[in-house]
């Protein structure tokens, strides 16, 4: 949890091809006072952002150091070439790494597959980033093997993909030090996993959400309430002057002093 204790934070890292929305979405209607941050890493640096403290928890490519991170796995992608549209490879539904041993394959250096023999004809250089290797591909200079999500992010129309049935796979997996797990990672996890709500685990982090807009609140009632105070002090009370009653010695005058007006005598008679 990142922020200070009057207004927590989480960050949560995610590497190219994963897509967060759906988890965020159920994390902001959830934990509305809880702000929650996205911090994209590419793959071979998700680990170190991750163990200096960048973000509490990532969307990250297997495998990662056990020994640090607690891990759970989510999904396993298909694996695909990447192919010009008019390449051959495309007349085919799905090929092996066999069909590809006379083709030029691009390595890139963010590469996210562990090969013991990267297959195919080495490339002259290894592109800096699957990016590059994309834009090398359309150039009709070699080929590509990525995770179909990487295949999809770097769509271009000139550009097809096949299923690659024998290559390795890359799994994704929330991840997160195992030292720092807080109740907002809980109840991310709780969120990955599709636990209700209601469910006991993670519920402090939901809670401590609505006891923070609660807080919110009040204070600004509070507040409120002590501005019309002041505001209702600054206006005073009107004066008796100013309240058009009469008073004062016009007013003793006219009621004869004794509060009762005077009685008036008969006139006298001439003589």
């Amino acid at each position: 949890m990142t922020g200070s204790e009057d207004s927590p934070s989480f960050r949560l890292a995610y590497v190219p091809g994963v897509t967060p929305a759906k988890w965020v979405r159920i994390w902001n209607e959830r934990l509305p006072g809880v702000p929650l941050t996205l911090v994209q890493v590419p793959a071979t640096e998700a680990a170190e952002a991750l163990r200096a403290g960048e973000a509490d928890a990532g969307f990250v490519r297997l495998p990662v150091d056990r020994t640090f991170f607690s891990a759970i796995p989510l999904y396993t992608e298909t694996t695909v070439v990447v192919v010009p549209k008019d390449h051959l490879i495309t007349a085919a539904d799905e090929v092996t790494l066999a069909d590809l041993a006379d083709e030029v394959l691009f390595h890139p250096l963010d590469d996210v597959f562990d090969w013991d023999a990267p297959p195919g004809e080495p490339a002259f250089e290894r592109p800096a980033t699957t990016s590059d290797a994309i834009e090398l591909v359309a150039a009709n200079v070699g080929l590509l093997v990525v995770p179909q999500s990487l295949a999809r992010l770097h769509h271009r129309r000139d550009l097809t993909y096949r299923p690659v049935v024998d290559a390795p796979q890359s799994s994704v997996a929330l991840s997160w030090p195992e030292e720092a797990t807080t109740d907002l990672v809980e109840e991310f996890i709780g969120i990955v996993r599709g636990r209700t709500v209601n469910s006991t685990r993670g519920r402090t982090a939901v809670r401590a959400s609505a006891d923070e807009q609660r807080k919110r609140s009040d204070q600004g009632g509070t507040r409120q309430a002590q501005g019309a105070k002041s505001q209702a002090k600054s206006s005073g009370k009107p004066s008796a002057k100013s309240s058009g009653k009469p008073g004062g010695r016009a007013a003793h005058a006219r009621t004869g002093g004794g509060g009762k007006p005077a009685k008036r005598g008969k006139p006298r008679r001439r003589s």
